[in-house]
């Protein structure tokens, strides 16, 4: 019984210590995550502040209070902040090469931040992997496809990548082809894709709707048409458009070409 209780005594500053730790952990995870919260929300109240500075700043908060969190705990256990920073000089080489693929994506989360090639909410393709931006942190960048996927993108990788941003620009040139019959005319046909154009009120008269023969195809004649449109509605119109050209070709009596094939037969 002695021996139990001389164990206890032992063992018993130790258990109340890592008792305090780990109330002082969750205590201080809770709160960072509140703080880092109401961070974020102020940010985002602000309309002249980007979303994207706003996640970044809460993300940057969040890491520096857990770090104050670290060294509460360590505290409970003896260690001293001194003895710390003693101990994290030591271990900085081995930690820098064994993180070096997450510190990279930490310092290209800054570059991203400062030059800002994207921001929450704009329509990007990253080195091939499209999608919305969705959040930009300290790590990685998150991505949603148009179906709603989820996809992680580490910053290093981002910040060293082809970045194309559909979204940077308020306005966006839309792009079309037809093609017709070579026994139909061409001039209708181009005054019937431009009445359809200018009959659409997405479309924006500045630059003006543009429609030119550009290509002599194998069985047809290639009509090019380029509208401009607000970024947001680009898909939509493009939609829109192919079908109405579609239908007002077949109420005027043009014929869209498609690929057939012809049998000759020869006697004997």
């Amino acid at each position: 019984m002695e021996q139990l209780i001389e164990q206890a005594g032992v063992y018993w500053p130790l258990m109340v210590s890592g008792a305090k730790a780990l109330v002082v952990l969750i205590l201080g995870w809770i709160a960072t995550g509140w703080i880092s919260s109401v961070v974020r929300n102020r940010i985002n109240r602000t309309p002249r502040i980007d979303p994207t500075l706003g996640n970044f700043a809460a993300s940057v908060v969040r890491w520096a209070l857990l770090a104050v969190v670290l060294v509460a705990v360590l505290n409970i256990f003896g260690i001293e902040a001194t003895s710390l920073v003693a101990m994290l000089g030591a271990a900085t080489l081995a930690i820098g090469l064994a993180l070096q693929g997450t510190l990279s994506d930490l310092a290209a989360g800054f570059m991203l931040i400062l030059f800002r090639p994207y921001r929450i909410g704009q329509y990007v393709d990253i080195g091939g992997t499209a999608g919305t931006v969705k959040d930009l942190n300290l790590f990685v960048t998150e991505l949603a496809t148009p179906d709603n996927v989820q996809i992680i993108v580490p910053n290093g990788k981002a910040w060293g990548s082809i970045i194309t941003n559909f979204s940077h620009h308020g306005t966006r040139r839309v792009d079309m082809m037809f093609g017709i019959d070579y026994g139909d005319n061409a001039e209708t046909a181009k005054a019937i894709i431009l009445e359809q154009a200018k009959g659409d009120e997405r479309v924006l008269q500045d630059p003006a709707p543009w429609v030119r023969v550009t290509n002599l195809g194998d069985s047809s004649v290639d009509l090019t048409a380029r509208v401009w449109c607000k970024a947001e509605d680009y898909w939509e119109l493009k939609f829109a458009l192919t079908q109405s050209v579609k239908e007002a070709f077949d109420a005027r009596g043009i014929s869209i070409p498609y690929p057939h094939s012809v049998e000759i037969k020869k006697d004997g």
